[in-house]
């Protein structure tokens, strides 16, 4: 007895009857599916992908006791994991390099060394600083509570003081970023005065060309 061949049609029909059916039953994980949100976590880790590099920056600093703004610019620089150095250039030369635990001041012909954590307040902004370059949210979270809005694109973190110390003269740390690159930092003090920073990330160097083969 010969076996009637299968209708085209109707194969066609079962065969979209099944992927239908397949669909349906992931469709309920797909719906319940949500995107990652971009948190403190994702931000450290996108951060940590630099391991150095360095800036120039313009600061303009507002002081309640004076008419006009204080206005410097210069360079900064980071290296992974600890150090982190400001270059003052105008309108005085002075630096300020920050390695471990350890503070080098400059000021003209002046130069002090001392313990970072002979000042808690410069130690906990220095711990902001680095841990935001590093990447590493346990610096963060030591001294401040860490906020992130935005998205891996256009970012902004902003660090509220935990400490009480700290809170009775640093009232909160703004830093926004492009990307891995920190753009902006505005520190606002108690009692009104702020000091707000443009960050503008210098290109590597080029690598050296190749030989031309012979």
């Amino acid at each position: 007895m010969k076996t009637k061949p299968a209708d085209p049609g109707r194969r066609a029909g079962l065969q979209a009857a099944a992927a239908a059916l397949g669909l349906l039953a992931i469709a309920p994980a797909a719906l319940h599916a949500q995107p990652k949100p971009f948190d403190l976590a994702a931000l450290m880790a996108l951060l940590a992908q630099r391991k150095g590099g360095e800036a120039r920056f313009t600061e303009e600093r507002t002081v309640s006791t004076l008419d006009n703004p204080l206005r410097a610019s210069g360079r900064l620089s980071f290296q992974a994991p600890d150090r982190f150095a400001r270059y003052t250039e105008e309108p005085t030369t002075e630096s300020m390099e920050v390695q471990g635990n350890q503070v080098l001041l400059k000021r003209g012909s002046r130069t002090r060394q001392m313990a970072l954590d002979a000042v808690p307040e410069l130690a906990a902004l220095a711990d902001a600083m680095r841990g935001t370059l590093n990447g590493d949210a346990a610096a963060l979270q030591r001294h401040f509570k860490a906020q992130v809005s935005g998205n891996a694109a256009r970012w902004v973190l902003l660090l509220t003081p935990l400490d009480l110390r700290l809170a009775r003269s640093v009232q909160q740390l703004e830093i926004a970023g492009l990307g891995p690159d920190v753009r902006s930092i505005d520190l606002r003090l108690v009692g009104g005065d702020r000091s707000l920073m443009l960050v503008e990330p210098l290109a590597a160097a080029a690598a050296p060309a190749a030989p031309a083969k012979k």
